[in-house]
Formats: structure tokens, sequence, C-alpha cells
């Protein structure tokens, strides 16, 4: 059968320009040639290993760990290479110095007694690793990975055999070579470093970086510099990228958050958010008040009685704000049907009694000093003061800047990914199960259409300098999309939060969850939602984070029958306690779907000098009998398309519409 019998001088004439175009890159015939072979090709390697995350809230020396683990690939390539030929705890060992090889090597260096012979062993370990994980990339993606340093000698050690007898002993000198020179622990921390980042070839955040733990400013220098990375943007990233483009809302959200789990590291240390005028106004408006409803849950943090005290006091003073804030963003936008979030207008500030739906409750706290019974929502002179200072931190925070850019740049609402669905919390849903129309400025968005528009809306938020009608509503809209009850990151009835702090009866800070949350277990509901996004094949799977699986009460993170996965089991440690566990993370290789389940880790400290990992648990959701391959994905897709560009481009040069060039 004639190669070209699908081409005609009809289609090349329709694509001439673009052809044309594409001789630039390929001026002959032999170029071509080459680019279809290398295609051709890498069609042929298996699937690169996606790894699944979700909910991470700032734990980053857990998260930095799994990182480093690959939630267990590591092991489980050392154990397939190895095998019984190593004893449990050598390769224990060996895994821990793959993870962190500066810290291991300082600590190795002081036990062993022949240091050569150690690193002679160690080497040739790691060769085979390395050999093992870079296996499944061409040569020039391998390369591209190589520290600069070392890149010639690695190119050497990972495309020679040792079993050849030929090249055993060149293998050997050149590993001799390197241990007499004194480069062996240079060499080691790059070897680590490069199967680190080769054991994973997509890394897939599926929301909430932010909030409650204290490093989400280090998990984001990690991510920024991460060589292939997506999110699909929680409600808590969604609130700091509020707070980033100004919206005074979000920056009392996030504060109080802060405040709330006593974490001030990422805020002052990370990104250098002064926090001084709020300080000093909360010391003199609450100096006698014991602030007790708002003491923070300090967790693990090592604050003294002094901090912990200003701190309420701060997290009351935020509090207060944040309320008038939030009215008058609901008073200025009845399109939210938000009135029921108006609190302060229903108080007797005499009797520190509030009325809702005719019924009186008393409240834990009734010191309002800042609020004027006439009119509640307005803030008073200096917290006017307060929040125009604090606006001016963080729209001018360079550290900030930096990472809300890396967020927009590598990131969406959702991702279509290799028969996936990702998306963070919920798809707004009717009771019937059918898709529930949301207005947006007065125009009707459900299902894909609401999820694009929001995406748009949000980098309109951030991007848009123009002081118009337009951008002021997507500023106010980042807050909508933290608490707003048909907000696709959010979808509860309500955010209960002046009824946690203020109100003793529980039944009040109930949020009812919008339909999504129950009608997501019925594969039918899932299907007709993968089917929006053009996903209708036997293995496609939805993938959510935001609401933590209760595996404590033997819920699953497994639902629909396999068609949805939630992976958020409580990565935060606030969470735990909650979910019985720390975490889901999620492996999608060659050979299927792998689901791993953490138990909460103990430190990077213990993880270095003891060897303890995190203890994890897998299940295989999915095992494909044959292997992946690059063809069977969505790179693949494209590069197919890329093949027949370029075979419509050889007989456009062998047929003479097009000249090579010289």
């Amino acid at each position: 059968m004639d190669k070209y019998a699908t081409i005609t001088g009809e289609i090349i004439n329709n694509d001439l320009r673009y052809l044309n175009l594409l001789s630039n890159n390929f001026p002959t015939i032999a170029d071509a040639c080459t680019e279809i072979i290398n295609l051709e090709a890498i069609l042929n390697l298996p699937k690169g290993t996606e790894h699944f995350l979700t909910d991470v809230h700032g734990e980053y020396e857990a998260f930095q760990h799994v990182l480093k683990n690959a939630s267990g690939s590591v092991k489980r390539k050392v154990d397939e290479i190895f095998g019984r030929t190593l004893r449990e705890n050598e390769k224990k060992e060996l895994c821990t110095l793959i993870y962190y090889p500066e810290q291991k090597l300082e600590i190795i260096k002081t036990e062993e007694k022949d240091i050569d012979d150690w690193y002679l062993i160690t080497l040739h370990q790691l060769i085979k690793v390395c050999q093992n994980v870079s296996s499944k990339y061409t040569r020039s993606k391998v390369r591209k990975a190589l520290p600069a340093e070392f890149s010639y000698i690695l190119q050497e050690l990972l495309h020679e055999s040792q079993m050849d007898p030929n090249k055993q002993a060149y293998v050997n000198g050149i590993i001799t070579t390197i241990i007499s020179i004194g480069r062996a622990d240079h060499f080691i921390i790059a070897m680590c470093h490069l199967i680190q980042r080769l054991i994973i070839d997509s890394l897939h955040i599926v929301g909430d970086i932010y909030d409650r733990g204290p490093g989400a400013h280090i998990i984001m220098d990690t991510l920024c510099n991460y060589h292939n990375f997506d999110i699909q943007w929680g409600n808590h990233d969604i609130l700091w990228m509020g707070a980033a483009a100004g919206n005074d809302c979000c920056i009392a959200n996030v504060l109080r958050l802060a405040m709330r789990y006593a974490n001030l590291a990422t805020i002052e240390d990370g990104y250098g958010i002064n926090i001084l005028p709020l300080a000093t106004f909360a010391m003199e408006t609450y100096e006698n008040d014991p602030c007790e409803v708002f003491t923070p849950k300090a967790g693990g943090t090592s604050h003294n009685e002094k901090t912990m005290r200003l701190i309420a006091q701060m997290h009351k003073a935020i509090a207060i704000i944040q309320f008038k804030l939030e009215a008058q963003t609901i008073l200025r936008h009845p399109d939210f049907g938000m009135d029921d979030r108006l609190m302060l207008d229903k108080i007797d500030y005499t009797h520190g009694i509030i009325t809702l739906d005719g019924k009186e409750y008393s409240l834990k706290d009734a010191y309002f000093p800042t609020i004027d019974p006439t009119d509640p929502f307005r803030l008073s002179e200096e917290e006017e003061q307060v929040v125009n200072k604090l606006r001016h931190s963080f729209t001018n925070s360079e550290k900030l800047r930096k990472h809300i850019r890396c967020l927009y740049a590598n990131g969406g609402i959702y991702l279509v990914r290799n028969s996936n669905l990702l998306f963070h919390a919920s798809m707004p849903l009717n009771a019937d199960g059918t898709f529930k129309e949301v207005s947006i400025q007065e125009e009707y968005y459900k299902g894909k259409s609401l999820f694009d528009k929001v995406d748009q809306i949000i980098r309109t938020a951030y991007f848009d300098d123009q002081d118009t009608e337009d951008h002021r509503f997507a500023l106010d809209y980042m807050w909508y999309l933290w608490c707003g009850p048909d907000s696709p990151s959010f979808d509860k009835d309500k955010m209960a939060t002046f009824e946690r702090y203020f109100i003793e009866d529980k039944s009040l800070s109930k949020e009812k969850k919008g339909y999504y949350y129950e009608l997501r277990n019925e594969e039918s509901v899932c299907d007709m939602i993968l089917q929006e996004f053009g996903l209708d094949k036997p293995h496609s799977h939805i993938i959510n984070g935001h609401i933590p699986v209760k595996t404590l009460k033997g819920e699953k993170p497994v639902k629909a029958g396999g068609k949805l996965l939630v992976i958020d089991g409580g990565f935060s440690k606030a969470y735990q306690s909650e979910t019985g566990i720390a975490g889901y993370t999620l492996i999608y290789h060659s050979r299927g779907l792998q689901l791993a389940q953490h138990e909460p880790f103990q430190s990077a400290q213990k993880a270095i000098e003891e060897g303890i990992d995190i203890i994890s648990t897998s299940f295989i959701l999915e095992f494909n009998s044959q292997r992946m391959m690059v063809k069977d994905t969505d790179i693949g897709k494209e590069l197919i398309t890329q093949i027949q560009d370029l075979k419509k481009l050889l007989f456009a040069y062998r047929n003479g519409y097009i000249k090579e060039k010289s």
C-alpha cells in the first residue's frame, strides 16, 4: 500500500502556507525523515509516570518526602532491581540515600570504616537504578535532565552495560577515578537528584497548597523549580490568589486562617507581609479582652503564652474586619445570593444576643468596641488604615507575586489529561443529577462552560490592571469562589465562620454540601460529567480532593465503581484526627493506576537518621495486561499529528510543491 495514499495534492495546496512555515524547521527531506523516525520511536516508549497529590495545606516536610520517594515508586524500583540480592536494611539505606543524599552522606562518612569501598558499591547500585528509571525516556530527554557538571560521564554510564565484558573495565575505570579524585560525594548527590527527577514524569496537584500548615511558601519554591507540574486550583489557593490581586475580603480570610492555626511562618517569613499594623491595632483595641473564643489551634507550634495572646487578639481583630468587608461585598452583589451571611446587623449589642430565623442565641463573645450598632458594616477609621496597609503588603510582596504567577502559569480550574478529569472540589448539580445553571453577570453557565468561565474570571482578577466594571467584578468574585454557594471550588450552602466563633449551638455551624458530593457516588453521574469533558472511555476517571476521606469511619477513596477517586486523606495535620491517616496519593504508570495510603510522617530528620519512611499501603486500582505506551497518551496524539504534518511536508518536497533549502 502506498504510504502517501491519504495525502493528495489538494490537501497539500490547502496546507501550503503552514507547510512552508514548517519547512523552516525541517529544510530538507533528510531533516523531515529524521524527525519522523524520532517521533515514531518516541510513540513506542512506555508512558511516563504521573503523580497525583492534593490538599497539601502547607505540610512541606511530608510533601517533600512524598515527592522524593514518589509515593513508594523509588522503593518499588529498588525492590525490582535488587530483589533478594540485597538485604532489606541495605535496600532501606539505599532508598534513604536517594531521598536525602546530602544529609545521609554526612552520617555515612562518620560511620563507615572503609568509605572508598562503600563509594564503589553504592555508585554501582545507583547506576543500576539510574539506568532503570531512565529507560522509558529518549536519550535526548535524559540528556536535558542531567546536571551539567557530570553530563558527559553520566551519559556514558547510563548507556553502557556492565554485563558486557568489553565495557566492564571501562565502567569500573570511570567509577574508581571519580572516587580517587574526591568527586564521589558530588557525583552521588547528582545521581540521587537525577533518580528523583526521572522517576516521575509529571506531577499533578489537585488543589490546596495553602493554609493550615507552616510551609506553603516552601512547597511553592519546590514546585516553581519542578521540571513538570500542574495544579487544579483549590479554594484555599484561589483565596491566596485573590489576596495577591488585592481583594480585601480574601486578605482578611488569609490572615484569619493564619491566626486560627498560629501559622505566621508563611505570612511573615515566607512572604514578608508586614502584620505590625494589625498587631498594634489589636493590642490597643483588645488590650483587656481575654479573646478566649479566638485562642488559636496551635497544633505543634511552640509559641509562648505572650505570643499566643497576641495572636488571639489579632485573630479577633481580623475576624471582625472580615465580617464587615464581606457584608460590604454581599451588599454590592445581590446576585451572589448571600444575604443570609449578613450577621452584624442582627446582633443586639446591649444584651449580647443575635436573632437568626426568629430565634435568639447568646453570643460566646459580645465585646465589639469597633462596631457601630447603627452602621455595623462600616470599618472604623483605624480598621480602614489597617486594611490599606495590609493590602499594600500583599500586592507588593515580590516573593508572593512570583509564586502566584507560577500558580497561574501552571494551573487552571480543571485539567483533562490521559483520560482523567482533575478538579479540586465540585461540579454544581441539581437534585436530579443534571448540571446546575449558575448565574454570572446575568449569563447562565453549567458543566464545562461554567468551569471555563470561572477560569477566565480568575485570570481577569489578577492580570487585568484596568479599573473597569469587569475587573472589579472579577476581583469580588474571587472571594465568592472561596465561600459562595454555587462556587465549584466550594459548593456548600454557607461557610459558617461566624457561627463557629460566636454561637454555642453546633447545629447552626453545619454546612450543607451541594448535590455533587452525594451524587458523585453514582456511576451514571460520573459518566455524564466525563462525557461533558469529552471523556467517554471505559477507563476514564474523575480525580478530586477537597473533602477529606474519613477512613476511620470506613469511607473509601474509590467511588462510583472506580469512576471517581477522592485523594484527600489528610495531608494536613489538622485533619488527621478525623481521617485517621495522612493522605492519599495516586500513581499512574505504564502498568496501571495505583493508590497509596500514607501514615503520618514523623520528620525528615527521623527519615535521614533512622531510615523511617512514610509507612504506605498501596492498592492496585487498575492493571494493564499490556504496558501503556506514549502513543496511548495525549502527548502521543499530539506527536501523531506532528508526524502526519511532516509526512505532508515530505510529500510536498518529493512532488515539487516546496523546494528543499540548502
